[in-house]
């Protein structure tokens, strides 16, 4: 499995699908194309596997990019809003200590074992196979 990055302010299991997610699948309901899979990718260019894959399949995390264009295509935007005052210095205290904190945990898990580099791009040594028949003259 890959590592997962967990951010401080921003927290969700990588088990679990992202949040927005919801929210996206909440707008397919509401413009009445959240069944109609093929109406979506003909009007946003996504294609209907990953519409399928956002709310029924294994995605957890899409992509910003694809995500722009469901929603564009629906004519919706992007908004960002400030909801509350932030103290800056105090902020980056907590957020030293936090990442103090994880890099502890992290030591404290068992090191795992490094497979070998591969070489040159190619299979790392120990994988390559090596010829047993016989030579073919040419």
């Amino acid at each position: 499995m890959a590592n997962f990055r967990m951010y401080r302010t921003y927290r969700w299991l990588p088990k679990e699908k992202n949040p927005v997610l919801g929210k996206l699948q909440t707008i397919a309901q509401d413009e009445g194309v959240f069944k109609d899979l093929k109406a979506l990718h003909e009007i946003s260019g996504v294609s209907a596997s990953t519409f399928h894959g956002w709310w029924h399949g294994d995605t957890v995390n899409p992509q910003h990019g694809t995500i722009m264009a469901f929603l564009t295509s629906l004519g919706y935007e992007e908004r960002f809003e400030k909801t509350k005052d932030i103290d800056i210095e105090k902020e980056r205290k907590s957020g030293k200590a936090w990442l103090e904190a994880r890099a502890e945990e992290r030591e404290k898990e068992a090191p795992r074992a490094k497979r070998k580099k591969k070489a040159n791009g190619h299979a790392a040594p120990s994988m390559k196979r090596k010829y047993v028949g016989e030579k073919r003259e040419a």
